[in-house]
C-alpha cells in the first residue's frame, strides 16, 4: 500500500474550537517559595544590651551574601537586630527613624525603647495580612535603662531578657539558657553572644559566614567584634571559658552613628 493511501486511512483529528479558550488562572501567593534563615540574638545585662547575629543571607539553597549586616543602627542608643525578608527589614527600621526624629522634634527629647517598640508595633500592625515578614529585637538605652523589646509583622511586641531569633534561634536558646545571667560581665556577655551565634551556624544550614557583636550602653551603641566563624582555631570549635575576652576586639562607637549607619545599612 502506497504512503498516501495509509494517509487517507488515518482518522483526522477535530480543528480547535475558536476562539481559543482562555489560559488557566496563575497560581496565587509566590509561585516557587524560597526558604531563609538566620540567627539573631540579644539580651540584658546591668551594663546594658548585648546583642549578635551572624551574616549570611540565604535564598532557598543559595548564598545570596555571605557578609550582610543584620544589626542596624536607629539612633545613637538604639539598635535593631534583623530576622526575615532583609528589604521589609530595612524599609521597616527607614520609618522608624523618621518616626523617631519627629517625636524627637516634638517632644524636645529622645523617645524611649518602648515607645520606639510601640511605633514599629503599630505600624506593622495596619499592614497585617499583607505578606510582611519582619521580626526585630530593639535594643537600647532610655532614662529607664537598658530596653529589648521584641517585634513582629503582626504587631507583637514583647519586653524580654533574652531573646534569639531566626532558623538557627534554637539552638542558640541552648547556650544562652544554661549561660546567661544578667549580672555577668560584658567580657563573659560577648563571649557568649559569639558562642551561642557560632553554634547556631554549625546546625543551621541558613545560617553561616561571620559574627557581629554589639553592646549598647548609656553612652552609646559599640561595635565590638566581627569574627568569622570558620577560622582555625576559632569559633567553630567554641572560645573557651564565658570569661574570657579576646584582645584587638573591633569598636566603633555610637557616638559615629551617622557615617557608620549608613555604611551598616548599605550592606
Amino acid at each position: 500500500m502506497a504512503l498516501q493511501d495509509l494517509l487517507r486511512c488515518r482518522p483526522r483529528s477535530p480543528p480547535p474550537p475558536w476562539p481559543l479558550p482562555p489560559p488557566c488562572p496563575a497560581p496565587v501567593g509566590t509561585p516557587c517559595p524560597l526558604p531563609h534563615g538566620t540567627t539573631t540574638l540579644a539580651f540584658r545585662l546591668a551594663q546594658g544590651v548585648v546583642a549578635a547575629a551572624d551574616t549570611r543571607s540565604s535564598c532557598g539553597t543559595y548564598v545570596a551574601c555571605p557578609a550582610s549586616r543584620k544589626v542596624l543602627p536607629v539612633h545613637a542608643r538604639l539598635l535593631a537586630t534583623t530576622s526575615g525578608t532583609s528589604a521589609d527589614c530595612a524599609t521597616w527600621l527607614r520609618a522608624l527613624r523618621c518616626q523617631l526624629a519627629l517625636r524627637r522634634q516634638e517632644a524636645g527629647r529622645e523617645p524611649g525603647v518602648a515607645e520606639a517598640a510601640a511605633l514599629l508595633a503599630g505600624g506593622l500592625r495596619a499592614q497585617r495580612g499583607r505578606g510582611l515578614c519582619v521580626a526585630v529585637a530593639l535594643c537600647g538605652w532610655d532614662r529607664a535603662g537598658p530596653g529589648l523589646w521584641y517585634v513582629y509583622s503582626d504587631g507583637t511586641r514583647l519586653p524580654l531578657d533574652v531573646v534569639a531569633v531566626g532558623s538557627g534561634s534554637p539552638y542558640a536558646y541552648g547556650l544562652l539558657d544554661g549561660a546567661y545571667r544578667p549580672d555577668m560581665p560584658p567580657a563573659a556577655a560577648y563571649a557568649l553572644a559569639r558562642r551561642a551565634v557560632a553554634h547556631a551556624t554549625r546546625r543551621d544550614a541558613y545560617s553561616g559566614g561571620c559574627v557581629d557583636v554589639f553592646h549598647v550602653r548609656q553612652s552609646g551603641w559599640v561595635w565590638v567584634s566581627h569574627s568569622d566563624v570558620g577560622e582555625p582555631g576559632g569559633l567553630a570549635r567554641g572560645l573557651g571559658p564565658a570569661g574570657e575576652e579576646e584582645e584587638g576586639a573591633e569598636e566603633t562607637s555610637g557616638d559615629q552613628s551617622e557615617a557608620a549607619g549608613s555604611s551598616l545599612e548599605r550592606h
